[in-house]
């Protein structure tokens, strides 16, 4: 008969091997609130070697959850450029400053104040809860799906099954110490329990783990057939005057990128005409399709953008609802991944045909 998993194991293994991370309180220390939700955030559809230089960059320009709520939107976008998943920092932005205004800048200590927070749905209430202030709260991320999948062999297909995982984390929590229980059972996903190859010989629960025992933990957690959205299409125009400023737009706070700094460009569409492609130019100019399109992958769909250049005369206007910023001045600007990769292409061009 396989033996129950001990929560004791699994902090005992935790005590040696704990990762060192950048938000993570050292032992003895206290954690910081402000610093374990942001990561959180962050850490949202995201690996922790890409958030590690964001966050360190985050949390020297904004120290405090009141810096950040006193700090312009534009701010706060042009430092999560190239982290993805935009609405993430308009949460965050608006989560700070509800803090601060309706909270004195401190952060509820429970899983139902923290839920009623903007942008805190439950992994990250559950998470804050148990790691910031010690509440016996269950933090279910990817790793943990996995870990607990495999450990009670749990055919129920994701994410039909996160209930019950959620039930099982619960079960297994210690009456000390969850915030660390927390933290050890992400530890343990992301480093011995992972996707391929896990190394199951390291781990504190060999001996109580089901799918281990029948030779099956690779094939946990079940998983659905994932579904892609239809690629979609569409044109970029990369318009840049002769004084060196690339002409940009801001993309509606509501819907993908919102609040982004783009180069402006056509509806993205999987029936997009290219033949059109003039009528949705911001000005007149003498465009240029570059070969290449720029080619980018969101979470639910590929986006393919036919890349036009132009130059325009110094002191041309920016039509209405636009600006021309100075190439000098283009980091400060919150330009997502796929419009760097446009602007790269548009400044490629110009450096060739000179």
């Amino acid at each position: 008969m396989t033996a129950e998993p001990a929560a004791a194991d699994l902090l005992a293994w935790y005590d040696r091997h704990r990762r060192v991370l950048p938000w993570r309180a050292l032992p003895g220390e206290a954690a910081d609130p402000y610093r374990v939700w942001a990561s959180e955030i962050m850490l949202q559809q995201t690996t922790i070697a890409a958030v590690k230089p964001y966050y360190e960059r985050f949390m020297a320009r904004f120290p405090t959850v009141q810096a950040l709520a006193e700090a312009p939107s534009e701010a706060v976008m042009q430092a999560w450029a190239g982290l993805g998943y935009y609405s993430r920092a308009r949460n965050l932005h608006a989560c700070a400053k509800t803090v601060v205004a309706e909270h004195g800048g401190r952060f509820p200590d429970t899983e139902d104040g923290l839920r009623a927070l903007p942008g805190i749905g439950v992994y990250t209430a559950g998470a804050v809860a148990a790691i910031a202030f010690d509440r016996p709260a269950a933090a279910v991320d990817g790793n943990v799906e996995r870990v607990v999948t495999r450990l009670f062999a749990i055919e129920e297909l994701m994410p039909a099954a996160k209930p019950l995982v959620r039930e099982c984390v619960l079960a297994m929590l210690p009456p000390a110490r969850p915030g660390d229980f927390a933290q050890a059972l992400m530890d343990l996903g992301a480093t011995i329990c992972t996707p391929r190859s896990p190394a199951c010989g390291l781990c504190p629960w060999r001996e109580p783990c089901r799918a281990r025992a029948e030779g099956t933990q690779e094939t946990f957690p079940r998983k659905g057939v994932k579904k892609t959205g239809a690629a979609r299409h569409g044109a970029a125009f990369f318009l840049l005057r002769d004084d060196g400023a690339v002409l940009l737009r801001t993309r509606p706070d509501k819907g993908l990128l919102g609040g982004m700094a783009e180069v402006p460009t056509s509806e993205w569409s999987a029936s997009y005409a290219l033949a059109d492609a003039g009528r949705d130019a911001p000005l007149q100019a003498d465009w240029r399709r570059l070969p290449l399109p720029v080619r980018h992958v969101f979470t639910h769909f590929p986006l393919e953008l036919t890349v036009f250049v132009a130059h325009a005369p110094a002191g041309t206007a920016a039509p209405s609802g636009m600006r021309f910023t100075a190439l000098a001045r283009l980091n400060d600007e919150p330009l997502p991944s796929v419009m760097l990769k446009v602007v790269e292409a548009g400044l490629q061009a110009f450096r060739v045909s000179e």
